[in-house]
């Protein structure tokens, strides 16, 4: 037997940075939204207690670095569990791209083993143990659209966006979201208006028009300045037919939202001339819901 769970990517529709925080992290507040680009993880059970992992990646980390493993690995410590777990990512989000693919895999994992351990659960205490893992596991565990407060922990439901193609353009870098946050100009920061409370605004008004307006990121500035490459893939995305791109989260993967196909197709074969890692997916409506792993029989 198995336990197929699905970790979807999430795109940032705002981020925020209120300041520093005496606990080293930065206060922000972030509108995020789950996306249809995802990994899968296949989590089986083992007969001795051991924790171990394999990847359809090569690059990806099969030990203790990976949030998989330290999710099983705070689950067994934090609950008294003396059972062994093996775990197969089907791994298709890019990594270290802003689109919180660990997380996800986090986020995976902790539902997945909360089924196949019988744990008993709920979101709420899910998403609490998720997010000592990661800033981004809590969001992970609800899905949907939400936004998140307090280092990204804190997390509140918000409707599902009106239905909309997402296009993502990844330029061939990784970005490290701990150099990016340490490079934070707050003097700088505070030149641009917090875009979260209007962004929540256009949702619950489901206006299309508002939410492309609305969208925001205080890292965006620092990513560019860093890595000019991601400001020309904005650019090129702009100048291809976007209404609006931004960078998600400490990036550099940069997207806009889209909602006539016949545009997707023009934006997407215009980024393939400039970029490896371009996708066109849907955002993840209402009806989607993380958190029942799929049993498959063996």
């Amino acid at each position: 037997m198995r336990i197929s769970v699905k970790a979807p990517a999430k795109i940032n529709l705002t981020l925020d940075v209120l300041g520093k925080r005496d606990d080293g992290y930065h206060e922000v507040e972030m509108v995020m939204t789950t996306i249809d680009l995802a990994d899968r993880i296949d989590i089986y059970p083992r007969e001795d207690d051991k924790i171990t992992l394999d990847s359809s990646a090569c690059f990806v980390p099969l030990g203790e670095k990976n949030h998989v493993y330290q999710m099983a690995q705070l689950i067994k410590r934090r609950l008294g569990i003396h059972k062994g777990v093996h775990f197969f990512i089907h791994k298709n989000i890019p990594v270290a791209a802003g689109l919180a693919g660990g997380s996800s895999d986090a986020a995976a994992t902790i539902r997945g083993l909360n089924g196949l351990w019988d744990l008993g659960l709920s979101t709420e205490e899910m998403a609490e143990l998720g997010s000592e893992i990661g800033s981004d596991v809590a969001f992970c565990v609800y899905g949907g659209t939400a936004l998140a407060k307090g280092r990204g922990e804190k997390i509140q439901p918000l409707p599902s966006l009106p239905p909309s193609w997402v296009i993502l353009a990844k330029p061939p870098i990784g970005v490290s979201t701990a150099e990016v946050y340490g490079k934070v100009d707050m003097a700088k920061v505070k030149e641009y208006p917090p875009m979260s409370c209007q962004m929540v605004e256009a949702i619950l008004e489901h206006d299309y028009r508002k939410i492309h307006q609305s969208l925001g990121n205080h890292l965006e500035t620092v990513t560019l300045s860093l890595h000019p490459e991601v400001r020309r893939l904005k650019e090129q995305m702009l100048r291809f037919g976007a209404d609006a791109a931004l960078m998600s989260g400490s990036g550099p993967t940069v997207f806009c939202l889209v909602d006539k196909e016949s545009r997707v197709h023009r934006i997407y074969n215009g980024l393939k001339g400039f970029c490896k890692d371009v996708f066109a997916v849907r955002v993840l409506g209402d009806k989607y819901h993380v958190g029942l792993p799929k049993t498959v029989q063996k």
